[in-house]
């Protein structure tokens, strides 16, 4: 299996909001965001692997800013981490006044994939190729934060004994 570069994967998805995305106020929810997350997410999951993937999890979703109305969304996605079946992807979140210029940084979330075959058993995904030293620094806090999970794992099992 041949490896792949992050940045053949990597992806950005811009979507303005609307009235339809928003509540009464003009703010746009959560959700709509979470889901154009796993979205974006999912593609360069796809493009990655070359077939169909499963969001697994999401190990962290921040929300640092509101998003309103006629707003730009930029959703940034990009590989950070690869296991046997399953991978990391970070997302970058921007909301963008068109018309003022203002940008703001809007969400964080780290998601989890699993790669699946045509009988939706997991299957081994292509290891990337870390090019340059943000690649090579977000691959590593991932391997932190996957270490990190799996002790809680370990911890609630013997723990949450009833």
């Amino acid at each position: 299996m041949e490896p792949k570069r992050v940045k053949d994967s990597s992806v950005t998805v811009v979507q303005q909001m609307t009235q339809q995305d928003a509540n009464l106020a003009g703010n746009v929810h959560g959700g709509v965001i979470m889901k154009l997350i796993d979205n974006t997410a999912g593609i360069v999951g796809v493009r990655h692997t070359g077939g169909n993937v499963v969001t697994a999890s999401i190990d962290r979703l921040d929300f640092h800013s509101p998003v309103f109305v006629g707003d730009l969304l930029r959703v940034s996605a990009s590989i950070n981490y690869v296991g046997k079946t399953s991978m990391e992807i970070g997302v970058r979140v921007e909301a963008e006044n068109f018309v003022t210029g203002e940008v703001r940084h809007t969400a964080s979330a780290y998601l989890t994939f699993v790669s699946l075959d045509e009988k939706f058993k997991p299957r081994p995904i292509p290891p990337i190729i870390l090019e340059t030293d943000d690649e090579k620094r977000r691959n590593c806090e991932a391997q932190m934060r996957r270490a990190a999970r799996l002790q809680a794992v370990e911890e609630g099992k013997t723990k949450c004994k009833i």
